[in-house]
């Protein structure tokens, strides 16, 4: 056997024992030539790709309801041959529409199967609607131009032509949808309104047998106080609200949704008095027939549908046709509220949220009714020892699900899965507040009675 098979070979370690290092520690190395040291600089050079002056691009997702065209990407009822379309879209989808039209979306609103977006370029303020259009909701649409075929829906954002007597100098502020009808807010020129009058909603005259659906005009609203500044649109009514916090409101009122002390239709804005006359009023919440109202100090008004218990607080009957203040105890000051068709939810300063009413409520299965407002646990939407500062700063509704936003733009979402308008990309009611996959940060959130839409960053 050779004498130094299965052993180490000090000479061959030599160059790795410490005792080499210490007798070569104090040595000096060469100094490197000018080719060498920019080598060597450009191996210890890290390229940063998203600059100081990068800028975070805008993004729009969507969600839920395909099938009329409420979510605006075209592909999916218009595939390419040998795909099948798709009618239902359970997570996030990016509308590129507005990157390829190079348009960025300040504002949306959501109506039942049908979305409209108020959007700025360099072409300026314009307004664009996509989806169902059986009222002229979202405007006048001829294709191919000049056959006379007007379009019922709308499977990509159309430009919506409003008559503007100044178009350079006139921006839109607000846009806000109900079931079948539209208003929009201009900083200059008033509110104009589009799509179904039957009960007044549009806040002008009914006429008996109109036809709505492939109607060009577009109508404004006369006789109304020249300082508004928020537009709401309920199921058929519709609320305008003036920079004093005073509240007009017109459309259907069998459920007194329209808070004039009586349950019929009423054609012209009126201003409501009741328990928020003196009161300066900031926010409005109907998305269904039972209306919250926010004071400027925080408190909490109501009136109209109470046949789920929303309004048992001050009332043991059905409906309510003039506002009342809500003593909500425990719940802080209030920022933000959102009604849905049978449940409510607000929001307080400190990022908490509350829910009550009937239905999923967000406390799971087992709650499914309560007739005063019960706060969901803040761990549910993020809050936890890593990040103790997480809160909620917004809440939105449908007729059945919520839709909730923190102040690190995370949006979560729970209720009835109507047709995937949660995006979790399941189909199954949640009972819990569950975080919505979204790769950018979100600013604005909307929902309609079965798609949700919501306004994005990019994370870089």
């Amino acid at each position: 056997m050779h004498p130094l098979r299965g052993s180490f070979c000090l000479n061959c370690l030599s160059k790795w024992s410490p005792w080499r290092r210490m007798s070569t520690r104090n040595t000096t190395e060469p100094p490197l030539s000018k080719k060498q040291q920019k080598r060597k600089i450009k191996e210890e050079t890290i390229t940063q790709y998203a600059g100081d002056n990068s800028k975070r691009a805008d993004r729009v997702y969507a969600w839920g309801c395909a099938s009329t065209g409420a979510i605006g990407i075209p592909s999916y009822l218009k595939p390419e041959k040998g795909q099948h379309p798709i009618y239902t879209v359970r997570q996030p989808a990016r509308v590129k529409f507005m990157d390829r039209a190079n348009l960025k979306v300040t504002k949306v609103g959501c109506g039942y199967g049908f979305t409209v977006y108020v959007t700025t370029s360099f072409r300026g303020n314009r307004l664009y609607g996509t989806g169902i259009n059986t009222d002229s909701q979202i405007g006048y649409h001829e294709f191919p131009r000049n056959t006379g075929r007007v379009l019922d829906y709308v499977i990509e954002p159309a430009l919506i032509d409003l008559p503007l007597d100044h178009r350079d100098t006139t921006n839109i502020t607000q846009v806000a949808c109900g079931r079948g009808h539209t208003l929009v807010l201009t900083d200059k020129e008033g509110v104009f309104t589009l799509g179904n009058n039957a009960y007044g909603q549009c806040g002008r005259p009914i006429v008996e047998g109109e036809v709505y659906g492939q109607n060009p005009r577009v109508n404004k609203m006369k006789d109304i106080p020249d300082n508004i500044a928020k537009i709401v649109c309920g199921h058929d009514h519709s609320f305008l609200l003036t920079t004093d916090g005073e509240v007009y409101s017109c459309g259907l009122g069998c459920d007194g949704q329209t808070g004039l002390g009586h349950y019929r239709t009423t054609s012209q804005p009126t201003k409501i008095k009741g328990g928020i006359e003196g009161v300066k009023i900031t926010q409005i919440a109907s998305t269904g027939d039972c209306v919250l109202a926010l004071s400027e100090e925080g408190d909490v008004f109501a009136w109209g549908n109470s046949e789920y218990n929303q309004l048992s607080i001050v009332t043991d009957q059905t409906q309510i046709n003039i506002p009342k203040y809500l003593p909500l105890k425990h719940c802080g000051k209030i920022i933000k509220a959102a009604s849905a068709g049978s449940k409510c939810a607000i929001v307080n300063t400190k990022g908490e949220l509350f829910v009550w009413g009937y239905g999923i409520l967000g406390k799971g299965p087992k709650l499914e009714s309560a007739t005063e407002p019960e706060m969901i646990p803040p761990p549910l939407f993020g809050c936890n020892e890593l990040e103790p500062d997480v809160s909620v700063i917004d809440v939105v509704c449908g007729l059945h699900h919520f839709v909730a936003l923190t102040n690190n733009g995370s949006v979560y979402t729970w209720g009835k899965d109507k047709h995937g308008c949660l995006g979790l990309g399941i189909q199954r009611d949640q009972y819990f507040p569950l975080k919505v996959s979204i790769p950018a940060e979100t600013h604005s959130i909307q929902c309609g009675v079965d798609h949700t839409v919501v306004l994005c960053k990019s994370f870089c």
